[in-house]
C-alpha cells in the first residue's frame, strides 16, 4: 500500500510502498477512503509524543470500510462504512466497560501508538469497542471529521462543560477543533465568541453563527471577552495549546466559570504557566477533554442526523498524500480557515 512516512522526528516526510498490514487479534483493517490532517499530527511529526516509534505512519482521523477482520470480531465484517474515536480503548478495562474508553490505561491511539491513517489501509484495535457506523446519509469525508477535532469539540462542551443554553462560550483559536465548538456551541443554544489571529479564520466563525469574533493580536483578549459578557464566559476553551491561548482562555472567565483545555501543550522546554491563583481565587473549573468514547457518539450522529450539526460544513479542502507530505512540517504555522482532509487515492491536485 502506499503511505506517508516518516523516517525521524522531523524528518522529511515521503509517499512510500509499504507492506499492507494485517488484523491483530480483536481488531480489524480498515481501506481509508478520508483522514483528516491535525495539528496533532504535526506533534508526533515533531517528536512531542513519546509514544511514537519512527518511522512512523501518522494519521488519527479517519473514516472507510471494513476489509478484514480478526476472527474474534462479532460485530463487524467487510464492506461496512465505519469511522472511529482517535483513542482506542482495549474494550477488557473498567474504564472500557464503563464507556470511558477516552481514558483506557491500555489505549491504542493510531498515527501514535501505532502506525496510522495516512495511507491506504489501517488497523484498528478492539474493534467491537472502537469502531462506528457510519449512516449513509454521512459522507466518508464528515465522519473522517468526526473523529478528532469535531468529537472532541462536542465532548468537551456537553460531556465536560455541560454547556447550557443562554450561556457564553469563549472559543481560543478558529481552526478545525475552535470552529466544531463554535457550531456545536451554537446548537446547544450558547452564545460563542471566536478568537484567532487571522481574519479568515474570523470569518468562517461568522459564517457558522458565531456572535463575536475578536482578533487576538494587538488586544487584550479577557478585557475585551469580559466587555461583552458583562463579566466573562461561562465557559473558555482553549482549542490551540499554548501558554498564552491557555492563559487567555481562562482569564476570560467569569467567576465560577469552567476552562475547558483541548489543544495540546507540548511538554518540551518545560511545563506550561497557568493562572491558578485565579483559579483558585474564583473557583474555576479546570477541566481537560481527550476525545470521545465511541459510546457517545450516537447522540453526536443523531444531531447530524437531524440536521442540527453538519461537519461537513467544516471541511475547507481535499488533498492526495502528496500534498499532505508537503503540508505537515508547517502544519503549526498554517493559516488554516477549517479542516482538511486527505484522500490516500488521490494523485492530483487539491480536490
Amino acid at each position: 500500500m502506499r503511505a506517508l512516512v516518516i523516517d525521524q522526528a522531523q524528518g522529511v516526510p515521503a509517499v512510500n510502498d509499504v507492506e499492507r498490514p494485517s488484523p491483530p487479534p480483536g481488531g480489524a483493517v480498515i481501506r481509508v477512503e478520508a483522514t483528516g490532517l491535525c495539528r496533532s499530527d504535526w506533534h508526533a511529526w515533531a517528536g512531542h509524543d513519546d509514544g511514537v516509534a519512527f518511522p512512523h505512519v501518522p494519521g488519527h482521523e479517519l473514516a472507510g470500510v471494513v476489509v478484514e477482520t480478526a476472527p474474534e470480531v462479532k460485530s463487524w465484517q467487510a464492506g461496512d462504512r465505519v469511522t472511529a474515536p482517535f483513542i482506542c480503548g482495549c474494550g477488557q478495562c473498567s474504564w472500557c466497560l464503563q464507556g470511558d474508553a477516552q481514558v483506557c490505561p491500555d489505549q491504542q491511539q493510531p498515527g501514535f501508538t501505532h502506525w496510522g491513517s495516512f495511507a491506504e489501509y489501517v488497523v484498528l484495535h478492539a474493534a467491537d469497542t472502537n469502531l462506528i457506523a457510519v449512516p449513509d446519509g454521512v459522507s466518508m469525508a464528515a465522519a473522517a471529521a468526526l473523529g478528532c477535532r469535531f468529537a472532541t469539540a462536542y465532548r468537551a462542551l456537553v460531556g465536560r462543560a455541560a454547556v447550557q443554553p443562554g450561556e457564553w462560550v469563549t472559543v481560543i483559536g478558529a481552526g478545525g477543533v475552535g470552529l466544531s465548538t463554535v457550531m456545536i456551541a451554537k446548537a446547544l443554544g450558547a452564545r460563542t465568541i471566536a478568537v484567532d489571529r487571522h481574519r479568515g479564520a474570523l470569518d468562517a466563525a461568522s459564517g457558522l453563527g458565531a456572535d463575536h469574533v475578536l482578533l487576538a493580536e494587538g488586544q487584550d483578549i479577557p478585557a475585551a471577552v469580559s466587555a461583552l459578557t458583562d463579566g466573562g464566559s461561562h465557559v473558555a476553551v482553549d482549542a490551540v495549546g499554548s501558554e498564552q491561548t491557555s492563559a487567555d482562555a481562562a482569564l476570560s472567565l467569569r467567576r465560577r466559570g469552567r476552562h475547558v483545555q483541548v489543544g495540546l501543550l507540548a511538554p518540551t522546554g518545560g511545563h506550561p504557566r497557568i493562572p491558578l491563583d485565579r483559579a483558585i481565587a474564583w473557583e474555576l473549573d479546570i477541566l481537560g477533554s481527550h476525545g470521545m468514547a465511541a459510546a457517545d457518539y450516537p447522540a453526536m450522529l443523531e444531531l447530524i442526523a437531524r440536521g442540527e450539526l453538519a461537519p461537513q460544513r467544516l471541511i475547507e479542502r481535499t488533498v492526495g498524500l502528496e500534498q499532505a507530505a508537503e503540508m505537515l512540517p508547517t502544519f503549526d504555522t498554517a493559516t488554516v480557515a477549517g479542516i482538511t482532509v486527505i484522500d490516500p487515492r488521490e494523485r492530483g491536485l487539491e480536490a
